[in-house]
């Protein structure tokens, strides 16, 4: 049964009491899969592209004619995530062309009717359960085909209609799947307000419905996180950086064409580093084919980011903290739990040791991540030197070599260049000078 309504001030008041419990295993996650299939899929140029090609509804649905979708292709992207080390997908139900991936009473326009003829959403439920990978649906408030959608900005009667096919549909969504961790919203166009959408009214309707879901806030309502959009940049609250696999496009393009501009896995384990150390997530898209499949390309490149997170999990997931530490060198950087610092070193040192500056905490033990191995250090007041290091990185699977600092007590970490000797170095020069 759906709850009464209240007030913004109390629906704001409600979700801070229970946020820090609902968002527990997301802040520990860190890592999910973002994946984009539509009747766009078929195309193989862009997920926009009915808007950019400016096809008419009836031209663009002929793309779902002929599609050969694999029903086993939704469980093999869930083993995909999982062997990536990724811990929650986000699907889309539906984009902005309008075409919903569930057998909806509420939109015919689905993919029960037409194209893959099959309840995609319903697969990928099944196979997220079969694997125990948190299930996030993403849900487009923009929509191209609707004749409602556009006018439901000035026209009463358009947005009271419109308003209320969404609610439905979510309606759906929220009951016809069990469990739901994440609903992603998309794109609020053509309204500029939470009002335009009745969000408020909207968003308690799918808490009553799923009361420890965790919403993001493209609704235009503050909500549980915020998603940056090809950059990872930390908010003023809990965020998750989306990212394409490209910087061209979310959904399926030829991966032979596209290979020059897709990211390797070196690549996704700094941006996961950068996502982890600002003390956020990393949310990486994958777009499949018409079918279903995964290119070549994109599964080796994940399996390989996945066999690194596997042996250096302890750097990455968890409750890791904003970190304070600043690089340490030029060849680092750092994530940060408690009064442990794993130092990330992207280019391994030539002479056998590795200077860190700007610690102020005395520095207990270094072990090497991934084979656990004691490391020599030295610590003065100004630096600590990693010491007798072998001639080739530690760590074999990508030579991304993770150090854990553990210090005694709170690690106190300032900048090399407010370092008082620095600055009296400096005086004493320019006084010889």
């Amino acid at each position: 049964m759906e709850r009464k309504l209240v007030c913004k001030a109390d629906y704001e008041e409600e979700l801070l009491r229970t946020r820090e419990q609902r968002m527990q295993w997301w802040k520990e996650a860190r890592f999910g899969m973002f994946i984009h299939y539509g009747i766009y899929s078929s195309l193989m140029t862009h997920e926009w592209s009915m808007a950019y090609g400016n096809y008419t509804f009836d031209e663009y649905v002929k793309n779902a004619e002929g599609i050969k979708f694999d029903v086993s292709a939704p469980g093999k992207w869930v083993k995909l995530a999982k062997e990536a080390g990724m811990k929650y997908i986000v699907l889309t139900t539906r984009h902005h062309e309008g075409f919903s991936l569930w057998d909806s009473d509420v939109n015919l326009y689905n993919a029960s009717v037409m194209g893959p003829e099959c309840d995609i959403i319903k697969l990928f439920v099944e196979a997220c359960r079969k694997e125990d990978m948190r299930i996030g649906f993403y849900f487009s408030l923009m929509d191209w085909v609707h004749p409602d959608s556009y006018q439901a900005a000035y026209d009463r009667e358009a947005n009271q209609r419109f308003t209320r096919y969404l609610k439905d549909m979510l309606h759906e969504l929220m009951t016809r799947y069990g469990k739901i961790d994440i609903l992603w919203y998309d794109i609020p166009r053509p309204m500029v307000s939470h009002e335009g959408w009745d969000s408020l009214g909207m968003n308690q309707m799918v808490r009553s419905l799923q009361p420890d879901i965790i919403i993001n806030d493209r609704s235009l309502l503050e909500e549980d996180f915020s998603t940056p959009e090809e950059k990872i940049a930390a908010g003023q609250k809990e965020w998750e950086a989306c990212m394409t696999f490209n910087g061209i496009s979310w959904g399926c393009i030829n991966s032979d064409l596209s290979a020059p501009y897709s990211y390797n896995a070196h690549q996704i384990i700094r941006m996961l580093c950068k996502a982890t150390a600002d003390g956020g997530n990393l949310l990486l898209n994958i777009g499949p084919g018409a079918d279903g499949s995964v290119s070549d390309e994109t599964i080796q490149t994940l399996k390989q980011a996945g066999a690194w997170l596997k042996a250096n999990s302890e750097a990455v997931y968890g409750k890791k903290i904003p970190t304070k530490v600043y690089r340490t060198n030029g060849l680092c950087s750092a994530t940060e739990y408690g009064n442990y610092v794993y130092i990330w070193n992207w280019i391994w040192p030539e002479n056998g040791r590795l200077r860190l500056g700007g610690f102020m905490s005395r520095l207990k033990s270094v072990r090497e991540l991934s084979t656990s191995r004691e490391i020599d250090f030295v610590q003065d007041n100004r630096c600590i030197i990693l010491q007798n290091l072998p001639e080739h990185p530690m760590e074999k699977q990508l030579g991304i070599t993770v150090f854990v600092l553990e210090f005694d007590g709170e690690v106190k970490y300032t900048r090399a260049y407010n370092y008082p000797q620095l600055h009296q170095g400096r005086q004493i020069y320019y006084e010889n000078k």
